[in-house]
């Protein structure tokens, strides 16, 4: 059943995390604004809107950034805000699809099938790269800048039009000196990690780095311990800078915590279908010219009861 709106109430509809896709319609919320009807706010400490508020929530790309334990405190909130018989949509990425096309992938490369293996790769990037990785945009970033990706098609497929905006500007620095280059390939790593998880805090990760090498607390305890150890706080600001995943979900997982966060009827859809009134008018999950902005997400949508 689709909520509904009428002139005289105007529906409140919530962007958390919007990232560079939002919509002057919406409430936009992210920690690191690309526009002016942006607020400003930090989601990890709670969403700054009144108990009941909103007609709709909406996210995409946030939630397995939390690790398990915040990520249902964080739907809480969601439930806190939403208004009986409100509807809260999530889209996440799909670890069910990813594994079924890791596996897929990996027979055909047994096989032998050509150029298998490449795609074979891409996935275990997919599965493994964002949670595991020690500076910004990891070995995913690495792949995406290569002279020649042996798979673009395929990664095109999988990331969307993302995929292209970065191998561009990537492409675009091969012609530069040397210097050139490898400052050009640092924004490239800087890029990547914002375009593929646009909501993240890297943004401060690079200020912490690019202000001065070692910092008094880090002398101090170089000192004490006899070790370098800027390297481990390096990588340990970084984990912690909310590039990194936490966490992933499928369709099963996903519904059970949307539940667990006191939400009901979790029901899986696709980019373009919504119980949210004019959804596709609003380009979030689906850009302007009817490609998916995010090819590789899970979306999902359930409802407060009306008595809760």
């Amino acid at each position: 059943m689709r909520i509904k709106a009428s002139p005289k109430r105007p529906l409140t509809l919530v962007n958390l995390g919007c990232g560079s896709r939002f919509h002057h319609d919406w409430v936009n919320i992210d920690q690191y604004p690309s526009g002016d009807s942006v607020i400003v706010h930090d989601l990890r400490k709670g969403i700054p809107l009144r108990d009941q508020s909103c007609d709709v929530v909406y996210h995409s790309s946030i939630l397995e950034h939390f690790e398990q334990d915040s990520a249902l405190i964080f739907l809480k909130e969601c439930f806190r805000v939403l208004k009986p018989d409100g509807v809260i949509r999530v889209a996440v990425p799909d670890l069910e699809r990813m594994c079924r096309l890791y596996l897929r992938k990996l027979g055909d490369s047994i096989n032998g099938e050509t150029n298998a293996e490449f795609d074979y790769d891409w996935m275990m990037l997919e599965l493994y790269d964002q949670s595991v990785r020690e500076k910004s945009g990891g070995a995913m970033g690495e792949y995406l800048g290569q002279e020649v990706i042996p798979n673009l098609d395929f990664v095109k497929a999988r990331i969307g039009d993302e995929a292209r905006a970065i191998i561009e500007f990537a492409r675009s620095g091969r012609a530069d000196s040397g210097d050139q280059r490898r400052k050009r390939y640092s924004l490239v790593r800087r890029f990547v990690s914002g375009m593929l998880h646009p909501r993240m805090t890297f943004l401060r990760f690079w200020k912490r780095s690019l202000v001065g090498a070692v910092t008094t607390t880090e002398s101090i305890l170089t000192l004490l311990t006899g070790e370098d150890v800027h390297p481990i706080l390096r990588i340990g600001r970084f984990r912690m800078s909310g590039e990194v995943h936490k966490w992933m979900y499928d369709r099963f997982s996903l519904a059970r915590l949307l539940v667990q966060a006191g939400f009901k009827n979790p029901v899986r859809l696709n980019e373009g279908e919504s119980r949210i009134p004019k959804w596709s008018s609003y380009c979030l999950d689906v850009l302007p010219d009817g490609t998916t902005a995010k090819p590789d997400s899970l979306y999902m949508e359930a409802t407060r009861a009306s008595n809760s």
